[in-house]
């Protein structure tokens, strides 16, 4: 399992960039596919499900409860905290990002005839879903909006 170590990269992203993103991902869907409603995956998956569901003019958004990690020690097992019922047919099943694939193998397993979008993908874990935007390297870690707040930063050059 990844730990900090295994980090090579870090990938920020502003809010702007992930409504861009998230945006993008509601163009992609658009053409093919008609959805009941989504199923955000918590809690990664919850801006980028509103802003889709805001896009496709989707009205019914229910969640999936899902806790993969500590995010200081990045291990543990996935847990499901809350289930959606059914098997997804028709749905569209929404995460921020696949990793390494723990989370969507649980989510896959629960849910398998959802149509399963990420706004980024990992190479680990691309395979497990339909639609995504974005791939980063494995060992890049994004650093979401809303795990940041801004500060100052030294140049990269005059350190």
């Amino acid at each position: 399992m990844n730990n900090s170590n295994d980090y090579q990269r870090t990938y920020p992203i502003s809010w702007d960039q992930l409504h861009r993103d998230s945006k993008a991902l509601a163009w992609r869907l658009l053409s093919d596919h008609y959805f009941k409603g989504i199923i955000a995956i918590t809690r990664g998956g919850l801006v980028p499900s509103a802003i889709i569901a805001r896009e496709l003019n989707l009205h019914t958004v229910d969640t999936i409860c899902v806790s993969s990690y500590d995010w200081q020690d990045k291990k543990g097992e996935a847990e499901v905290l809350k289930d959606f019922h059914g098997n997804g047919e028709g749905w569209l099943l929404v995460d921020d990002l696949v990793d390494t694939g723990r989370t969507a193998k649980l989510v896959r397993e629960r849910i398998p005839k959802a149509h399963f979008a990420t706004v980024y993908a990992k190479p680990a874990g691309r395979p497990l879903v339909d639609t995504f935007i974005t791939e980063v390297s494995q060992d890049t870690w994004i650093l979401f909006p809303w795990d940041t707040e801004s500060q100052f930063v030294h140049p990269i050059a005059g350190l």
